[in-house]
């Protein structure tokens, strides 16, 4: 049996970052410049975008094509779609998430930041910061990425002046910190011209601080896996039935957070029913343990009913099941999401009916007060809301979990996407919101 510990891996040599930014703020062009000169570009890539260039009269070729990929995303010069892009120099391995700028697709901004250790947020240096730079570094405090690096670019259009960086640095951390944003770095750059994203600016001498690149190699990233608390969602029952495995029944999934070991004591859930893993098996192996993001597949010792959708946990660190979770959403449908609204809630492997029971308030990202009960969120909004299940779910707080404390709401008649939810408190900085509704009558 395999006898590797937690601990072996306790030091990563991966970073999951994403990139975010007002429509023009040169996310594009940050990505590719970032790829070329770490040298992560292949020549073939290389030559067809230095042959498009050149088709449309441009003297250098624009990087930003080597991350817009869509036809109409090359056609507006926007990015609509989330590119995701996988590099590595010496120091470590990235997979980056390009995500859109536009506020119609602030919703793909979700979808990439929400696995991320690390955002870059740019900022045009001739606009300094505006509101979508502020829902940007909301969804990231929302979504408790633990680094934030604030990339000002295109400072050779206001003549790299040190006044205009500070200026802005200064009012997005403090804005970043009312949201409870734990680190915010500041880099002074401009993509376009490569200053301060591979090699450090010849002139910017009054920045003494890292490129971009530099502070994404050298960033602390901490998996500690020994602190986890351990959850596996059951995606599938394997029974073959077969002459060699007569008995055979496991419960196969991708641990979404912590160890799990032969012999621990576990609790299956909503059922509560309590037994201990006889064996794991990863990639048709026995192994001793087994840690977060492995797929594996998990015996029991007893013969108890589980299915596709419970969830496996020690059976001293299990969290509570309940039918009404509180939670903080971004709406990104174009529909808006109302009080009374019947939706599914599909949270790890587990979809359920449920009924939106109120929305306490809405966040307004100028000034990052709350606007009581508005009863409805439109796109893009971010609020609290109450939600009644049908059926019990073991949920945990986001902030101790980012796997089992997140959900997303789902429209019943065509399985649209209506909300993504952050179970628990929102930010870490703001008191949570407060809320009398009496949660009775309800007949799930």
């Amino acid at each position: 049996m395999s006898t590797t510990t937690t601990e072996d891996l306790s030091a990563t040599t991966l970073l999951r970052f994403a990139t975010a930014g007002s429509v023009d703020d040169g996310k594009s062009t940050l990505v590719g410049r970032l790829l070329h000169d770490s040298k992560s570009v292949l020549a073939d890539q290389l030559e067809a975008v230095e042959r498009v260039s050149a088709s449309r009269g441009q003297d250098a070729p624009d990087l930003a094509l080597l991350t817009d990929g869509l036809r109409a995303e090359r056609e507006q010069g926007i990015t609509i779609d989330v590119a995701y892009r996988y590099f590595a120099t010496p120091r470590r391995r990235f997979i980056l998430a390009d995500t859109p700028g536009h506020v119609q697709y602030t919703r793909n901004m979700v979808t990439g930041a929400s696995t991320a250790e690390l955002t870059v947020i740019l900022v045009d240096a001739r606009n300094g910061v505006v509101e979508q730079t502020r829902r940007h570094a909301a969804i990231a405090a929302l979504l408790r990425v633990p680094h934030v690096v604030l990339a000002v670019n295109k400072m050779d259009l206001v003549g790299y002046q040190e006044s205009v960086f500070a200026r802005i640095a200064e009012e997005f951390t403090a804005y970043a910190t009312e949201l409870g944003v734990p680190q915010v770095t500041a880099v002074p750059i401009s993509a376009l011209a490569g200053d301060n994203v591979v090699e450090p600016s010849a002139t910017m001498d009054w920045y003494g601080g890292p490129t971009v690149l530099e502070h994404l190699e050298t960033v602390p990233v901490s998996h500690d896996l020994a602190h986890c608390h351990a959850r596996l969602p059951v995606q599938y029952v394997i029974r073959p039935q077969t002459a060699e495995h007569p008995d055979y029944r496991g419960y196969a999934g991708q641990i979404a957070a912590g160890t799990f070991r032969v012999g621990d004591e576990v609790t299956v859930l909503p059922s509560g029913r309590t037994t201990r893993i006889s064996g794991i098996d990863l990639l048709g192996e026995p192994v001793d343990a087994a840690w977060t993001t492995q797929s594996v597949t998990v015996l029991l010792q007893d013969d108890i009913d589980v299915s596709r959708g419970d969830l496996i946990v020690p059976g001293k660190d299990a969290p509570a099941t309940t039918q009404d979770v509180e939670a903080t959403v971004c709406h990104v449908a174009d529909q808006p999401l109302t009080v009374g609204h019947r939706v599914l809630l599909k949270h790890g492997t587990r979809t359920v009916k449920a009924i939106v029971k109120d929305i306490p308030s809405r966040l307004t990202l100028d000034d990052l007060s709350l606007h009581p009960h508005p009863g409805r969120l439109a796109a893009n909004d971010i609020g609290r809301v109450k939600i009644r299940t049908a059926e019990p779910l073991p949920v945990d707080s986001y902030a101790d979990s980012r796997r089992t404390g997140s959900f997303i709401l789902i429209d019943p008649s065509d399985g649209t996407t209506l909300t993504a939810g952050m179970v628990g408190e929102s930010f870490a900085a703001p008191e949570p919101v407060k809320d009398a509704t009496d949660d009775d009558g309800w007949d799930f």
